[in-house]
C-alpha cells in the first residue's frame, strides 16, 4: 500500500503527499530528537525535511522510501549543525536548561534520562547507527545504506559505540 501512496505522491497527489506525511512525521520527529535536536528545533526541522521530500521525491527512483527518508533526515540536521556550530554551545546549554529536559522529564525514567545524555556525547559517527538500530530497528545493511558506508563499517561503529557506552557506565558506577 506505501508503494501506492508513493507512485501517487510523485505524480503530484497532494492527498497521498498528506498521507506519506502523516505517516512518517513521529519516524522523523523522534529520530530528530535522537540526534539531539532541541525540542524547540523539532518542528523546524521535520518541515525542512518534508519540503526536501517533496522537492525531491519525483527523484527518487531507488531503495526504500524510509531509508531515503532517515537519509534526508540525517542530512538536513547536519546541514543545520554546521549553520549553528559556532553557537553550539550556547544552544546545548539551553536545551539542558529548557526544552530537553522538559520532554525528558516527561517521557522518560532516570536510566533512559541518564541513556540518552550518554548517546548524545557520543561522536555522530557512532551516535547514529546507535540510534538507527535500537531505536529504528533498521538492520546494519540498512544503516550503511543511510549513512552511505559499508556493513562492516557499521558494525565497527557500533562495537565502539557500545565499548564507549559501557565505559561511561562503570564510570559513573564507580562515583556513586
Amino acid at each position: 500500500m506505501e508503494e501506492e501512496w508513493l507512485a501517487l505522491a510523485k505524480k503530484g497527489d497532494e492527498d497521498a503527499f498528506h498521507h506519506l506525511i502523516k505517516t512518517h512525521l513521529k519516524t522523523v520527529e523522534k529520530f530528530c530528537y535522537q540526534l539531539g535536536v532541541s525540542h524547540a528545533q523539532i518542528d523546524d526541522v521535520t518541515q525542512e525535511v518534508f519540503i526536501k521530500v517533496y522537492r525531491f521525491l519525483p527523484k527518487h527512483t531507488h531503495g526504500k522510501f524510509t531509508t531515503w527518508l532517515y537519509s534526508l533526515t540525517l542530512n538536513v540536521v547536519r546541514d543545520i549543525y554546521r549553520h549553528e556550530q559556532r553557537q553550539k554551545r550556547k544552544i546545548k546549554q539551553l536545551n539542558e536548561e529548557q526544552g530537553a529536559t522538559v520532554y525528558l522529564e516527561k517521557h522518560f525514567d532516570e536510566e533512559a534520562r541518564e541513556l540518552h545524555y550518554y548517546i548524545q556525547d557520543l561522536d555522530s559517527k557512532y551516535k547514529v547507527p546507535i540510534i538507527l538500530h535500537y531505536f529504528h530497528d533498521l538492520s546494519y545493511y540498512e544503516i550503511a545504506d543511510v549513512l552511505n558506508v559499508s556493513e562492516g563499517a557499521v558494525k565497527s561503529r557500533m562495537l565502539r559505540a557500545k565499548k564507549k557506552l559501557k565505559e561511561k557506565y562503570k564510570k559513573v558506577g564507580e562515583q556513586i
